[in-house]
């Protein structure tokens, strides 16, 4: 396959086909985010893409059954493109029955509810939202394009048009302190409830060097969360979960403590786990920094 640089697919996505459509990411404004800052943002060739399908066919991808485009957005690629590169996929591949792609705030809301419904009876079924937040100014602050009801909508749209909805958020950009934290959990909670995914996913902050949020930290302008914070905010998000049979895990390489589980049906049971590791400051249980990375 022809990769340019780095490629990031989400976890989940660790046995699928990835599939680079775009170069970079068409945000890439994000203050924590490292991933696509060396890469200029571009669509590759169709014809370069249609390519890359037919190598894959016909090598030890020919079994694929899942396929994730990258790099980082392709919900921004134009309708015809998008189109053609679903029907390749699920041409060349017989056993495919997912297509999954990062979808950004702003690429989404640029397609009308039809192209969004379109897109998924293509076969597009799932798109990875980084919602971050449900505080408007810390959006707004890290630079994610939009504020807290443009995310809801671009998250809601999605879900209107039939997308296996995976979000993502980020314990800690608000920096430490208990009121802080609170407020960011109760209104990022807010904002899950009201988008309703399927899947949700917490990360924790990191602060990567060559990002601007590192250089706000170095600065003294942002204290990151001690880990204990960081599990105080993760509990507090859980129980404000109001969600039946959401999916939900805390397992990223950036985690202190692996979570995984249904809210809100095994609720009590994260928030007794984080409560007794909390209580007791039990760094035993904390995954230890060299572990933890992007």
């Amino acid at each position: 396959m022809r990769y340019e640089g780095d490629i990031y697919r989400p976890p989940g996505e660790w046995k699928s086909y990835l599939l680079p459509c775009t170069i970079g990411c068409s945000n890439n404004t994000c203050t924590f985010c490292s991933m696509y800052k060396a890469k200029r943002y571009r669509v590759r060739p169709l014809e370069d893409v249609l390519e890359d399908i037919q190598m894959a066919k016909n090598t030890f991808y020919r079994d694929t059954e899942t396929v994730f485009l990258c790099d980082g957005d392709a919900i921004n690629l134009p309708m015809d493109y998008l189109l053609a590169v679903l029907k390749a996929l699920y041409a060349a591949f017989p056993r495919l029955r997912r297509v999954t792609t990062y979808a950004g705030p702003l690429s989404t809301l640029r397609k009308t509810p039809e192209e969004l419904r379109a897109i998924r009876e293509a076969g597009l079924q799932r798109a990875y939202l980084g919602v971050e937040t449900g505080d408007d100014a810390l959006l707004r602050h890290v630079r994610k394009g939009v504020g807290a009801e443009g995310m809801l909508r671009a998250g809601q749209s999605l879900v209107e048009a039939g997308f296996d909805l995976w979000a993502i958020v980020i314990t800690g950009l608000e920096g430490g302190g208990r009121e802080a934290l609170e407020r960011n959990a109760a209104l990022t909670a807010q904002m899950v409830n009201e988008m309703k995914p399927k899947h949700l996913s917490s990360m924790t902050l990191m602060a990567i060097e060559g990002t601007p949020l590192y250089d706000e930290v170095q600065r003294g302008e942002l204290t990151l969360q001690t880990p204990f914070e960081t599990l105080l905010e993760t509990r507090e998000l859980v129980r404000q979960i109001e969600l039946n049979g959401l999916h939900y895990t805390s397992n990223h390489a950036s985690n202190y403590v692996p979570i995984k589980g249904t809210l809100k049906e095994d609720r009590e049971k994260i928030v007794s786990m984080l409560d007794d590791i909390i209580a007791k400051q039990d760094t035993s249980q904390l995954r230890d920094d060299i572990y933890r990375g992007l």
